[in-house]
């Protein structure tokens, strides 16, 4: 599991694949995808958006009413879970509270009719992945709920996948441990130079781990490309605002602009707006202002910048920005 020189595995293609259920709903609108091997690409979206059924149908726990997924060049609409190439870890880590840790990773092994010496030794290399091989006689029970998520992932890639499928799996874990684990995801994902593909709706996560960021809405794409051109590059207002910090403002035009929080500037001249609020956020303050038509703003300031030009709510204040700052968005002004 652990090649010197690893080739990277895990090429996805979606082609106009939709899904439609009962009734007539299409949570997946002939959507276009590709995914470069060896890539971490999030999923990221609010609930109902398409991203979950899209982890589904390219697990092969759903099937597309329409289009075709191929991996690595090869179909595998219609392939079974276990003969896709693909693994899934899912949000509840649902091990099997009476096999010992060694026991559970194998399990899938066990379910392929790989023999006990063979899936063991199989299972063994897989915890040593993780950092886990000294606790292999363990029951789950005796074990933090951040070595049962590592116990969990080595159980995915013990059958050596070309893809690795997460559904939510950090949603479970305090803060901390969350980002620890991010940390090792991703340095499972380089060593082992597969795909991880990841499904959250939390855009720290997908801008900490994603090579490709994937934003999706009622079932499509709505804007794909790197984190740092989904944050700083947003091309409709659904994107700014679900990113978050940015303020989208109308234009007297019908258009409308987006303008990072920590490049909106409180100053004598501009839109006017009230203050709302006023939070510490730790590395500065967060200003949170209510236009004329009670639009939603915020503004990031540095503590230094608080304290130079203090604000309080209820104070009426002008926002203002750089040109340089400014990213115009694709849609006109109205409801996102």
């Amino acid at each position: 599991m652990r090649p010197s020189v690893a080739k990277a595995r895990g090429a996805i293609e979606f082609a106009a694949v939709t899904k439609r259920f009962p009734g007539g709903a299409i949570a997946v609108d002939a959507l276009d995808l590709r995914i470069r091997a060896g890539s971490y690409v999030c999923l990221l979206g609010p609930s109902g958006c398409g991203k979950t059924t899209t982890l589904r149908l390219l697990a092969g726990h759903e099937n597309p009413t329409s289009g075709d997924i191929l991996l690595d060049d090869h179909p595998i609409v219609g392939l079974p879970p276990a003969r896709r190439g693909t693994a899934m870890m899912f949000q509840s880590y649902a091990l099997f509270p009476h096999l010992s840790v060694l026991d559970n990773v194998a399990f899938s092994l066990r379910m392929r009719g790989v023999g006990k010496s063979e899936r063991h030794a199989k299972a063994a290399e897989a915890l040593r992945l993780v950092e886990l091989d000294s606790f292999a006689a363990r029951l789950p029970a005796q074990l933090s709920g951040g070595q049962q998520q590592r116990v969990a992932l080595a159980r995915a890639l013990v059958t050596n996948p070309a893809t690795l499928l997460l559904d939510e799996p950090l949603s479970a874990l305090d803060p901390f441990l969350r980002g620890r684990v991010r940390a090792e995801l991703k340095r499972f994902q380089r060593e082992l130079q597969i795909s991880f593909v990841h499904v959250t709706h939390s855009q720290d996560e997908a801008l900490a781990l994603a090579d490709l960021v994937v934003l999706m809405r009622a079932g499509r794409i709505e804007q794909q490309g790197t984190p740092e051109e989904l944050f700083d590059r947003p091309r409709t207002a659904f994107v700014a605002r679900f990113m978050g910090g940015h303020n989208v403002f109308a234009l007297a035009d019908g258009g409308q602009i987006a303008v990072r929080s920590d490049r909106t500037q409180i100053g004598a001249a501009g839109l006017p707006a009230t203050v709302v609020g006023v939070e510490y956020t730790g590395t500065g303050f967060a200003v949170a202002l209510a236009g004329t038509a009670g639009e939603e703003y915020s503004v990031a300031l540095t503590e230094a910048a608080l304290h130079a030009r203090p604000v309080e709510p209820g104070q009426s204040v002008s926002l203002a920005w750089d040109q340089a700052d400014i990213r115009p968005l694709a849609d006109a002004a109205g409801p996102s």
